[in-house]
């Protein structure tokens, strides 16, 4: 394993865009759903609308440059090549903390947040609040390796990410995930309590225990899970037993790979009935162009099939300070005796009013608070 931290810019080869634009006017199209909604899967108007502007109207190079405004780098941790993006706050005395995605999220769901966390006093926060950002792309993910072998599930990851902080130069710092980087955020917790001082989870995931006297928020989040089993969760069956299988799709057809997130943009955010209620069109395009332009449709679904089923991710205590934020259109809300379960020591707990699975792309001031409110005593 190297230590060495490689400078990295995105730069996309003209040739790849213009496949795409080809691809995308060449799309064969299913005929229409036989419903007037979104129960059927994503609606074919919308997809069709979505690829139309896609092909004619969104620019690439605009979002490109927006990240290559932040530092990047490249990292072999394990043998694999890890992308991050790495803003040192300005202010003395912040504190380090690595944020980590899902899927179907990617390192754009930060590009709002990153300046505010490592610069709160350019928006109106105070210098006490600052942090050093640390944003990786997950193995598989973006413009990180893909890896070729098996075992890189979220405990290996944990420890790569534990690594890159220590490569780093941060001794000590803070965690904060959701979807799989909840996963991931609690195995740093578990598995780095010398040095990860701290966690903060926007999705958690734990098992309804006890299901007696029951308040009404509980039956609601019981009720939730209930539906994501039986009409939400065909995705991560999916990813998790044939992920070779789906990415031929995923990777080959732009419109497919747009379906394929559309949808879970419409069922996971807070957006009434509308995906571009909560996020403009533009900012999803950006997400799904970080799994297009990489090819990712396997080697991001395969942490499912690493994870699930597999031992991955087990149910180990975190016994080190952890902070909460639940909004209300998360896939499981969980109540606060159900997590304690997992997570002992919870210093830290708010259930939102507006936002969903993607809380730091739909909600990035809120995101931002509950940070700094989660963290500020732990500092």
């Amino acid at each position: 394993m190297t230590a060495e931290i490689r400078p990295f810019r995105i730069d996309i080869p003209q040739a790849q865009l213009d496949d795409l634009k080809r691809r995308l006017k060449d799309t064969r199209w299913p005929e229409r759903e036989a419903v007037e909604d979104w129960t059927q899967g994503t609606p074919l108007s919308y997809v069709q609308e979505v690829c139309e502007y896609w092909a004619n109207s969104y620019d690439w190079r605009a979002t490109e440059a927006r990240i290559n405004a932040f530092p990047q780098f490249i990292t072999e941790i394990d043998g694999l090549d890890i992308h991050f993006i790495h803003v040192r706050s300005r202010h003395e005395g912040a504190a380090p903390l690595v944020i980590t995605h899902g899927w179907p999220g990617s390192i754009v769901e930060f590009l709002k947040v990153i300046e505010p966390l490592s610069d709160p006093v350019k928006f109106g926060g105070q210098a006490s609040d600052a942090f050093h950002v640390v944003a990786p792309s997950l193995p598989g993910y973006g413009f990180s390796g893909k890896p070729t072998k098996n075992g890189w599930g979220v405990e290996k990851i944990a420890d790569a990410w534990a690594a890159l902080m220590a490569r780093l130069g941060y001794n000590r710092y803070f965690a904060q995930g959701g979807d799989w980087g909840s996963a991931v955020t609690t195995q740093i917790g578990a598995r780095d309590p010398e040095h990860c001082a701290g966690i903060h989870l926007n999705m958690v995931t734990v098992r309804p225990d006890p299901v007696d006297n029951l308040t009404e928020r509980e039956k609601s989040a019981i009720a939730g899970l209930q539906y994501y089993q039986d009409w939400d969760s065909g995705y991560s069956k999916e990813q998790s037993t044939r992920p070779q299988t789906v990415g031929y799709g995923l990777v080959d057809s732009p419109a497919g790979l747009a379906a394929w997130i559309l949808e879970k943009f419409w069922a996971w955010t807070d957006c009434n009935g509308h995906p571009e209620n909560a996020l403009t069109r533009d900012e999803m395009l950006d997400d799904i162009m970080l799994y297009w332009l990489p090819g990712t449709g396997a080697s991001s679904a395969r942490l499912y099939w690493e994870s699930f089923g597999r031992g991955g991710g087990g149910a180990a205590a975190v016994t080190i300070p952890v902070g909460a934020s639940i909004f209300p259109r998360e896939i499981f809300r969980t109540s606060r005796r159900w997590a304690e379960k997992r997570y002992p020591n919870i210093v830290y707990w708010n259930d939102l009013e507006k936002g969903g699975h993607f809380a730091a792309f739909e909600q990035p001031e809120v995101f931002v608070n509950e940070l700094r409110n989660c963290f500020r005593s732990l500092r």
